[in-house]
């Protein structure tokens, strides 16, 4: 499965702000990795926003979770379908929640930090305590009183589910699924430095429920919601997830 990590907005355009004029705010450009800047699209409320996105991640589906500013805690997630003439329309809303301390480039995270990663990520699966909601197509995993996710930088097994914890992963360095019977009653595990892991960076970044307040650096929703999503996300579509701003270097959209 494709899994990569791509800088939203107008980051690689802040990066040449010394010799460029600053693009509009909220302007959105995309560029791949090795890449440079592409074209930036001026915003339109009129306009969806995944149309005014360089990168959607190639698919027909795609979940957008935007804050007002980096240092924001909440702001909103939405879930887009694209029709068939590449018109973008919304399938739901719900309002979500970020780190408690806002929103960073994905490339630049540090682990430990409680910021939530600004990128475009793939969606590998999904996983959690309940039963997977009515009609769900994506890869489901059951959490079971054996189910971790490593988050110990010397483990081999850094940033991945395991079945029983390793002898190179510290219980402390790591998350005892179960134990996050709120949170993790249904999530989605987001691609973010999941394919070839950078120590350091940060492990366990998913989409799940709403605990008492902000997240180590995941988005939430309220469980109602994620149950929707779950249900709605489909694997032959390409889904992804664009987590960003509404204006500024790390922005997804409109300013």
């Amino acid at each position: 499965m494709r899994r990569h990590l791509v800088q939203l907005a107008v980051l690689s355009l802040v990066a040449a702000a010394s010799t460029a004029v600053a693009p509009p705010a909220g302007a959105v450009s995309a560029p791949r990795p090795g890449q440079g800047p592409v074209s930036a699209t001026a915003p339109d409320p009129q306009v969806p926003l995944p149309e005014l996105m360089a990168d959607t991640g190639g698919g027909s589906q795609l979940i957008t979770a935007v804050a007002p500013e980096a240092g924001a805690t909440t702001g909103r997630v939405v879930w887009w379908e694209r029709a068939p003439d590449g018109r973008w329309a919304e399938a739901g809303s719900a309002p979500a929640r970020f780190g408690a301390n806002g929103l960073v480039a994905g490339g630049k995270r540090v682990q430990g930090t409680s910021t939530t990663p600004a990128g475009l990520y793939d969606l590998p699966y999904a996983f959690g305590i309940a039963a997977a909601p009515v009609g769900a197509a994506i890869a489901y995993r059951p959490v079971t009183d054996r189910s971790w996710w490593c988050q110990d930088n010397d483990s081999a097994s850094y940033n991945r589910w395991v079945e029983g914890l390793p002898a190179d992963c510290r219980a402390v360095e790591a998350e005892h699924l179960v134990e996050y019977g709120t949170q993790y009653a249904h999530a989605l595990v987001t691609g973010f430095n999941y394919d070839r892991p950078v120590r350091g960076r940060g492990a366990g970044i998913f989409l799940h429920v709403n605990g008492a307040g902000p997240t180590a650096g995941c988005v939430s929703v309220p469980a109602d919601a994620m149950a929707r999503i779950l249900a709605w996300v489909d694997p032959e579509r390409s889904p992804h997830i664009a987590i960003g701003t509404e204006s500024g270097p790390l922005a997804v959209g409109r300013g």
